[in-house]
């Protein structure tokens, strides 16, 4: 009797060991060949569920934001004040810092190679963006500009993993932003 291959699930399961993968070497220096290895599988069998690096590197991004996304809105408590809200945000933010670090590596990584070869593939990013901000203003119930602001802030922690600086390092940051913001937003 042949075997059942449920082979969603199992483009699901070699997608989800991509990312330490891209994140060791770089998403232009890694090759099929090399992720095909590092998931022990066979070329051939990595290119019967993706077609090229491009589109693995776009569903794991689709899949880790829709991913936490859903963590988030899971966990979070809808009817909060604005600090409270933020206070969720940041912790969630702070439980993901690394892995986040990782992803924004990775993503400047496949930003320059994309922009040069396909800039189609800048696509994914640009969505992943706009829907993450209208999210973010839809929970906070704020416009997209200011929400802009909490998004830079964002970016601007995640860079700071270039100068080793970690979690604890950043909190204060994160809670003299909070005050900030909260007073931004009361005062209009």
């Amino acid at each position: 009797m042949p075997k059942i291959v449920d082979h969603n699930r199992y483009r699901q399961e070699l997608l989800a060991q991509c990312l330490s993968l891209f994140a060791r070497s770089g998403f232009r220096a890694l090759t099929m060949r090399q992720i095909a290895t590092g998931l022990g599988v066979s070329t051939g069998t990595l290119y019967h569920y993706f077609p090229n690096k491009e589109s693995i590197f776009v569903q794991l991004v689709e899949e880790y934001c829709e991913k936490d996304v859903a963590e988030f809105f899971a966990q979070v408590t809808f009817d909060e004040p604005l600090g409270a809200k933020l206070c969720q945000i940041m912790a969630f933010f702070l439980k993901k810092y690394v892995l986040y670090q990782q992803q924004m590596l990775i993503w400047v990584d496949f930003y320059q190679h994309s922009r040069q070869i396909n800039p189609q593939g800048l696509a994914v990013l640009q969505h992943f963006f706009m829907k993450t901000r209208q999210q973010l203003a839809d929970y906070l119930q704020l416009p997209s500009a200011k929400v802009d602001l909490l998004l830079t802030f964002f970016d601007g922690l995640l860079l700071q993993c270039l100068y080793g600086r970690n979690a604890t390092d950043i909190t204060p940051q994160i809670e003299t932003f909070i005050t900030f913001f909260e007073q931004l937003c009361i005062a209009g």
